[in-house]
């Protein structure tokens, strides 16, 4: 038996990758919400001085990665590998964020499970041996992700109920295989999973269920329990997917009073007019590097189950009618012990 892989899913890390430093960008309206304290920068201007929305989101990941890089005491060159993605075309906002870096690149593609992935990849690489740095990074952008996924925004369309707002926001973590700070002790991978929703308004049904699938695998390949866990929490499901990922897990015998989603976190659901919450790259991104990275640096928590969930569909997925398939990877991190 691999020593390394106690699940079918899931990955333990011996090594324990460390989270260095990390750090947050966001705009306007993420800094008007009841997170506002945690990220690094929040900029006024969404358009970050830049002449489209697509340029603005490359700069909230430069602004994010020269921060985080700061933080650690690192040059851009100490980076064995830089990992990212997002949710415009063939990752162009992240592919044009690292062209000025020099860094080794790989261009990732999760949806809004992107922070997870990237995490995810990012500890493999250290925990195999294969650099001493890496860097994981993602980002949204409300108005690039409704030109890319909807309409533009002068056309003015009504939003049902059911749909999230996108977060315009970024996030970046630098890992070590040493140093101190959080680390990685596990990682489960996520499976496809399509239970037939075609609403492209409706991502938090369409993500449940992955969510769902990937929590089970975790606690099924680690022995680990729910009270092993100070908090386990989703990549923006939003308000009605966290509803139906509880009675998921419900159904299967699991109950996690200490469940939470990143989606009903970054606004104020009452006063924000975002319907069910918040979704995106940059949702999950910003909040693991200002909330809960944070928070555990504080010691708030000791040990979280982190799980990004991401909506796999396309402008010509759903114009021709196609169901969404869905992922959520889960990546467990642990507050390192005093004098460990």
């Amino acid at each position: 038996m691999n020593k390394k892989r106690p699940g079918g899913q899931t990955a333990e890390l011996p090594s324990r990758p460390c989270l260095l430093s990390w750090a947050s960008v966001v705009g306007k309206k993420e800094s008007e919400g009841p997170l506002a304290d945690t990220f690094d920068v929040a900029s006024q201007d969404d358009t970050f001085g830049e002449k489209s929305w697509e340029k603005a989101e490359s700069a909230m990941q430069k602004t994010a990665l020269s921060t985080a890089l700061k933080k650690a005491n690192l040059a851009p060159g100490a980076l064995d590998y830089l990992l990212a993605g997002d949710l415009l075309n063939q990752c162009i906002g992240s592919a044009f964020a690292a062209r000025d870096q020099d860094v080794p690149f790989l261009g990732l593609y999760g949806a809004c499970s992107t922070m997870a992935e990237s995490l995810s990849l990012a500890a493999l690489l250290l925990d195999g041996g294969f650099g001493a740095h890496t860097a994981a990074m993602t980002s949204s952008h409300f108005c690039s992700a409704e030109r890319q996924y909807r309409t533009p925004l002068e056309y003015g369309s009504q939003r049902t109920p059911t749909a999230q707002w996108t977060v315009t926001g970024s996030g970046c973590v630098i890992l070590g295989r040493e140093g101190q700070g959080p680390r990685i002790t596990h990682v489960t991978t996520g499976k496809i999973v399509d239970k037939g929703i075609k609403d492209a308004n409706n991502m938090g049904a369409a993500m449940a269920p992955a969510a769902a699938d990937t929590i089970l695998a975790h606690f099924r390949d680690t022995g680990r329990k729910p009270s092993d866990y100070d908090l386990v929490i989703t990549g923006d499901l939003g308000q009605l997917g966290h509803q139906l990922l509880a009675e998921l897990l419900n159904q299967q015998g699991l109950q996690l009073p200490n469940l939470a989603d990143c989606g009903t976190l970054i606004y104020d659901l009452n006063s924000q007019d975002v319907h069910c919450g918040g979704s995106g790259c940059g949702c999950s991104g910003a909040v693991l590097c200002g909330l809960l990275l944070n928070g555990m640096r504080d010691g708030r928590w000791k040990r979280i189950l982190f799980c990004g969930t991401g909506a796999l569909l396309s402008p010509t997925s759903t114009q021709q009618g196609e169901s969404i398939p869905s992922v959520c990877h889960g990546v467990a991190i642990e507050q390192e012990r005093q004098g460990a």
